[in-house]
């Protein structure tokens, strides 16, 4: 509907004899204003030197297309607002059924090359929470976008240099000898939990007491790539669990010993963006309006974490993305202006990467917080919650609120089969109408084509609203895609859910009357339809039976 009133709007201006600006089509704030409206006539004002309603008064009479509307009416300033006749939306609802996917998604990438690099956990410990929001939340971007005509790359940073990982080493090293009966003392800011014991286990199944009174300096190589490679694999296989894949993996050691991060310093210092003072060597990071320059040799000649991190970026914007996508955890919001700054002193505009945060989450059980888990020592592990209430209810229950927003889950709430939990609200509207459909069925009622019925026996109310709620998708659809926001359609989702079910328990769809049940059922076929594209935006299955 709205490329249809864009077109209409645009011919309309055609008239004026001016260049025709950005016309905005938006929703009116109160479904009794219309079915879509847009401020042309107040934008272009100022060009035309005539008060803004005169100017939608011409935009109205020059509209030659009347028929598709049932109503046009000029409001406040001069907002246009557009109800569509009913024939228009009809005629559009038998498209959607027809073209299914083609007619719900707009081609606005058209090619252009995108890389998401999300998660990047460090290979230290279990997945929590909030890597598994991040997780959740780079997987429906990437899958909004690449519907949206974009090709995308989904890339994992892994952070296996450095001194969290020796530290991981430690740990494990220390318990090991504490497993064999050795007084060695755990680090004090070493890493807990039982998965530390775990690993130092399988060392011992591995190697016995080998290292029994060893120094950590002959060790530690060992037990820190043994345990680091451990855990990798342990955040790949949850990740699994949790329906998330990557196309590429990016190590940070590899960064080193392909000399890239000397490479990316000594190509900055070339643009003089890199100094040496006090003994150390520093990125003018001012330069690009961060509030301080940053180290990345320190005096001892060990580099920062800013180090990689700049060969890291180096290496993204050279492989010639349109677009780059770090989605960090909201801890991370003062490293943004550094990182900007990187990818300006390479050469390239600071828009080229877009930064998105995701908050933490608090896990509740019946409204009070959870205790924090055995396994992690310190918090929950996503894995946990998996088990306990599923992988598409722990994703569908992260992309309900906006990414930057705090969220609360309620492991009680999540498991709930009710109104309540969105998630099975939202797939049950998919599984009743799966039901509708076998009952037809088995009443002999031919359903293989649902867009040959009448659909103007869709008169009531509700069948009007949920018909164009159905037509709205697509606007759902280009706003996520342009805001980079999946959350919307799990919105758009649970709106539409709570339009059907108040439907479905008030009005029968299989009934005597024929014609009126082919038409209910074209309806139906319709949601299913736009269900379905949105759980595949979000990762979710699209269950037939709950």
């Amino acid at each position: 509907m709205k490329k249809k009133l864009h077109d209409i709007i645009e011919r309309a201006v055609k008239q004026f004899g001016i260049s025709i600006p950005e016309i905005v089509i938006e929703l009116p704030k109160e479904e009794a204003f219309g079915d879509l409206a847009t401020p042309a006539a107040m934008s272009l004002a100022g060009v035309l030197k005539k008060p803004p309603r005169k100017i939608a008064e011409d935009i109205v009479n020059a509209i030659a297309e009347k028929d598709v509307f049932e109503k046009i009416e000029i409001a406040g300033p001069g907002f246009i607002n557009f109800t569509f006749s009913k024939p228009y939306i009809y005629s559009e609802l038998k498209s959607l059924i027809k073209g299914r996917s083609g007619f719900l998604r707009a081609d606005i990438g058209k090619g252009k090359r995108i890389q998401i690099e999300f998660v990047s956990a460090n290979p230290t410990g279990p997945l929590h929470l909030g890597h598994g929001r991040g997780a959740a939340v780079g997987a429906a971007l990437s899958n909004l976008l690449r519907a949206a005509g974009y090709k995308v790359e989904k890339e994992f940073y892994v952070n296996d240099a450095g001194r969290q990982v020796k530290l991981l080493g430690l740990s494990v090293f220390a318990r090991y000898n504490q497993l064999l009966g050795i007084d060695y003392p755990s680090p004090e800011d070493g890493y807990k939990g039982s998965y530390i014991e775990d690993i130092a286990d399988k060392v011992i199944k591995k190697c016995g007491n080998k290292y029994a009174e060893v120094s950590i300096e002959e060790a530690g190589g060992f037990f820190t790539d043994f345990s680091y490679r451990l855990m990798l694999e342990g955040i790949k296989q949850d990740l699994k669990e949790f329906g998330i894949t990557f196309d590429t993996w990016q190590s940070e050691r590899e960064l080193y010993e392909r000399g890239e991060v000397t490479q990316a310093i000594n190509d900055l210092k070339e643009r003089d963006y890199i100094y040496e003072e006090d003994g150390a060597v520093w990125f003018r990071s001012t330069a690009f309006g961060d509030d301080k320059d940053r180290v990345v040799i320190k005096k001892d000649g060990e580099y920062t974490y800013f180090a990689p991190d700049i060969a890291y970026h180096r290496n993204k914007v050279e492989k010639e993305f349109d677009e780059l996508i770090d989605i960090w955890g909201a801890d991370h919001h003062g490293y943004i202006p550094r990182i900007q700054a990187v990818i300006q002193a390479l050469g390239y505009p600071k828009e080229r990467l877009k930064i998105l945060l995701v908050q933490i989450v608090s896990l509740l059980r019946g409204g009070r917080p959870v205790q924090m888990s055995k396994r992690a020592g310190e918090f929950v592990t996503l894995k946990e919650v998996i088990d306990e209430v599923g992988a598409d209810t722990t994703k569908f229950i992260f992309l309900t609120r906006r990414p930057d927003s705090h969220l609360e889950f309620d492991l009680e709430v999540a498991k709930a089969q009710s109104a309540e939990n969105p998630v099975f609200y939202v797939q049950y509207a998919n599984a009743r109408i799966n039901s509708i459909f076998s009952h037809a069925k088995e009443q002999g009622i031919n359903i293989e084509k649902p867009d040959d019925a009448d659909l103007s026996l869709l008169s009531l109310p509700e069948e009007i609203r949920i018909i164009k709620k159905l037509l709205a998708y697509q606007m759902a659809f280009e706003g996520a895609v342009i805001a980079h926001e999946p959350h919307r359609i799990t919105f758009y989702l649970q709106e539409l859910a709570g339009m059907f079910h108040p439907y479905y328990h008030r009005h029968k769809v299989v009934m005597d009357d024929i014609e009126l049940t082919k038409a209910r059922l074209a309806l139906c076929e319709a949601v299913r339809i736009v269900l379905k594209d949105g759980f595949e935006i979000l990762g979710l299955s699209a269950p037939e039976r709950m």
